[in-house]
């Protein structure tokens, strides 16, 4: 039987995501993100026609090119859903999520194996549309997170909703230190993230690969920080010069190698 648990994750984050902008001020929904060219309805219009599309509504026409914030032909199909709502009012645009989302929660719930099963295109490749929609949690709970920075309302940085993202956003780590950082054999490698629980990556670089292991008590070399900040890191919303500038990263032991870490920890273009 596959398995339906996104489906609670996602009602999960998407009901955290309509409570914090229920807060919201009129100022406040169109405060700027760390997504480049988007206020914090702009964030919510993203999810709204993200799951507009999936829930196989038309497309608006594609807006004008040359923004400056639209990189590649994705962000052009993002931006089309965001445009239309940006004249909206804040509280208009959340009613039009929680609609969206309803109803999206609605199909998922009708879903049989068969569908959950189905080779689907996402952004990770083709896989079953239940990991895909796995991603989705993923997806939501960044988005979301990017709000709650921008308006000052941190949270949700636990649950299962959020455990689920955060165990996809450090499931490159082995890759990261054998191929970005590449660091010689016999090196040891961990990631200190601290927060509602720590989680302590650890790698050893064999052969060229980077292997799961213990944490050591002695690694060549670690970064510790904040989840908040990794999450920023991993998601690409700040570099690593900018989290290391601003104190949020701690170096131990081989500081180049731990530095190389920081610098290339994201996984999002």
């Amino acid at each position: 039987m596959a398995d339906r648990s996104f489906i609670d994750r996602l009602a999960e984050v998407w009901r955290s995501t309509a409570e914090v902008c229920a807060e919201l001020t009129d100022e406040e929904w169109e405060l700027p993100t760390d997504c480049p060219g988007w206020s914090v309805k702009d964030q919510v219009a993203h999810l709204i026609g993200t799951e507009s599309m999936l829930l196989g509504l038309p497309s608006p026409p594609p807006v004008p090119p040359g923004l400056p914030h639209v990189r590649n032909p994705i962000g052009e199909m993002n931006e089309a859903w965001v445009a239309p709502l940006r004249d909206q009012p804040g509280p208009v645009v959340l009613a039009h999520f929680r609609d969206v989302t309803d109803r999206r929660l609605a199909e998922l719930a009708e879903l049989d194996d068969a569908a959950l099963e189905a080779e689907t295109p996402s952004p990770i490749g083709v896989v079953p549309y239940a990991r895909f929609m796995d991603v989705r949690v993923m997806d939501c709970w960044v988005h979301e997170q990017d709000i709650r920075r921008a308006v000052g309302r941190h949270g949700h940085l636990d649950g299962a909703a959020a455990e689920a993202a955060i165990r996809r956003l450090t499931s490159s780590f082995p890759l990261i230190v054998g191929k970005r950082v590449a660091p010689p054999d016999g090196t040891t490698v961990v990631l200190d993230i601290t927060g509602p629980r720590r989680l302590a990556l650890a790698v050893a670089v064999e052969g060229g690969r980077a292997t799961p292991v213990d944490a050591p008590d002695t690694p060549t070399a670690a970064a510790m920080m904040e989840l908040e900040t990794f999450v920023r890191l991993v998601t690409g919303r700040c570099t690593g010069a900018e989290a290391l500038g601003a104190g949020g990263v701690t170096l131990v032991g081989d500081v180049g190698i731990a530095r190389s870490l920081v610098e290339n920890l994201s996984t999002m273009p």
